[in-house]
């Protein structure tokens, strides 16, 4: 009579053991799962005095930066713009008055007069609102103007703007400040400042230029060249862009 060996488990029984791992498996998993919790809630019990104040504090702070903001920043805010209009009228004046009587305008907008605030005060008084700090930028023009340079670079310095057309020209009108007083590589790093910090058809190509004459006076005529180049490269159909060769030409003339 033929034998046969035994053969140990059959499929079937094999996948009946693995089903039988899984399941131990995950049973483990949710029994974990469970300890987990079960010390979570237990960790909240005990500490939820903690947790309940900490969620008030929050609560509390967050309301108080609301109220703070609406009935504190807000009208400080709206207070600041309206004392910047008196100095701004007499800033806007002296841009159209004779020249005898520029001077004492600017001076008006930077002191006020008649009980009202001017540049000055707007800007120490209203500190950290968007008016104190556009009076920083008036106040330093107006000293760039009544040629205080030490003050314009000052208050100029202190003025922080993403303006497209404000944040480049106050870092330029430091650069005049600066030309103004014959520190010519200050100036020249200020120029190139404005010339980059918000790049567009207007102050960019003015910046450039000054910064490559500024450059040519410094001998830096290599750096000149890549001024004017830029210009020419990318600005060309602007009214400096037009007559830009001709400078251009002399920075090239001077390495030679």
């Amino acid at each position: 009579m033929a034998t046969y060996k035994k053969r140990g488990l059959k499929p079937r029984d094999r996948k009946d053991q693995q089903s039988l791992e899984s399941q131990s498996a995950t049973a483990e998993v949710f029994k974990t799962l469970d300890q987990t919790a079960s010390k979570s809630e237990q960790w909240i019990e005990k500490n939820k005095t903690f947790l309940f104040n900490g969620l008030v504090v929050i609560i509390v702070a967050i309301l108080g930066y609301m109220g703070y903001y609406k009935y504190i920043i807000e009208p400080t805010e709206t207070e600041a713009s309206n004392e910047l209009a008196f100095p701004r009228a007499y800033f806007d004046q002296s841009s159209v008055a004779p020249p005898s009587e520029v001077d004492s305008l600017l001076q008006l907008g930077l002191d006020g007069a008649d009980g009202k605030y001017g540049f000055l005060d707007i800007a120490e008084m209203y500190s950290g609102t968007k008016a104190g700090n556009i009076a920083n930028y008036y106040a330093g023009v107006s000293y760039l103007k009544l040629k205080d340079y030490e003050n314009a670079i000052d208050f100029l310095s202190q003025f922080d703007s993403d303006d497209d057309i404000l944040g480049p020209t106050a870092l330029g009108a430091i650069g005049d400040a600066f030309a103004d007083i014959d520190q010519e590589q200050e100036a020249l790093e200020y120029y190139e400042k404005a010339a980059y910090k918000k790049e567009n058809d207007f102050t960019t190509p003015l910046f450039l230029f000054k910064a490559g004459k500024t450059a040519m006076q410094l001998d830096q005529f290599a750096k000149a060249e890549q001024f004017f180049q830029e210009i020419k490269d990318d600005y060309s159909k602007t009214d400096i862009g037009k007559d830009i060769d001709k400078y251009l030409s002399s920075a090239v003339y001077a390495q030679q």
